[in-house]
């Protein structure tokens, strides 16, 4: 009995393993860049700015991309602002304050990410090709390869 019950959970959970690793399949695009000996030097925005220059494939979307923080910082500034301020009239408690700006900036940068998403039709691109193309392209960059 202790081998059948082994083999049907070990039978599920690796279908499990299987589903869940289908699914976050694109987290293996970054590996080569996250699990390096070294890492790679930090780079700039006008390193970025070249790279959208040189790319006609994947510079644009980079370039809308990073458009997209401005509607999330956007969003997050009001929402914490907004949130603590509220909490700050009706309660005049520092921790509750201070708890709704976090919270609010937390919640207003997914909501600007959701206006971005829509204002920019991000959801019509692939951005993380272009954000790992730019990753090849800057380590072949700092290497020296080019």
């Amino acid at each position: 009995m202790g081998e059948s019950s082994d083999s049907f959970l070990r039978k599920h959970w690796e279908g499990y393993k299987e589903f869940w690793k289908d699914r976050f399949s694109f987290l293996e695009n970054y590996t080569k860049f996250v699990n390096r000996d070294a890492p790679l030097p930090s780079w700039s925005s006008s390193d970025v700015d070249e790279f959208i220059a040189s790319d006609p494939v994947h510079g644009p979307t980079l370039k809308t991309a990073r458009e997209a923080v401005q509607f999330c910082l956007a969003g997050s500034v009001l929402g914490a602002v907004s949130s603590a301020g509220v909490a700050w009239k009706y309660s005049r408690s520092l921790q509750g304050a201070g708890l709704s700006f976090l919270a609010g900036g937390a919640f207003g940068w997914t909501f600007g990410q959701e206006v971005a998403n829509h204002w920019l039709q991000l959801y019509r691109i692939d951005t993380l090709t272009a954000q790992t193309k730019f990753m090849e392209w800057w380590e072949k960059k700092s290497a020296g390869r080019f």
